[in-house]
């Protein structure tokens, strides 16, 4: 893992695909039900795909029917940031990778027990190590 917070724009551009420094690095959002990780079933960690940052485990993955991989916890309070959203007329919680500052998604308050949690994240913010 690598710390890639002061990398420019154009390094950004290079090393990433053009939906993944969009939604990375502008803050875009993918439309739902088209992430390749909404219906993935492998086990593994995903990982902040900016930097390698390991973010949520497989057995927190759950499906929230909202059209994003969703989790119902992170790996460890080490590994995203949370920051006030006030963008398109909503109140929201951003997700961020707490290495590279990466735009995860988002966390609401209506998932499911233990923690109450539903992060609602990018498939394109994501890269699944699978458990070998």
């Amino acid at each position: 893992m690598s710390d890639n917070k002061n990398l420019n724009e154009t390094t950004w551009q290079e090393k990433l695909t053009p939906e993944q420094f969009s939604i990375c690095r502008l803050k875009s959002t993918e439309l739902p039900f088209t992430g390749k990780y909404v219906d993935c079933k492998k086990e593994g960690i995903y990982q902040c795909v900016c930097c390698g940052n390991p973010l949520f485990s497989s057995e927190t993955k759950y499906d929230s029917g909202s059209g994003w991989p969703s989790f119902w916890d992170v790996l460890t309070v080490e590994s995203i940031a949370e920051h006030t959203d006030i963008s398109h007329g909503m109140r929201r919680v951003e997700v961020t990778c707490k290495v590279c500052d990466a735009h995860l998604g988002h966390v609401f308050r209506d998932g499911p027990k233990p923690t109450g949690l539903r992060y609602c994240i990018n498939s394109a913010s994501l890269d699944l190590k699978e458990k070998s």
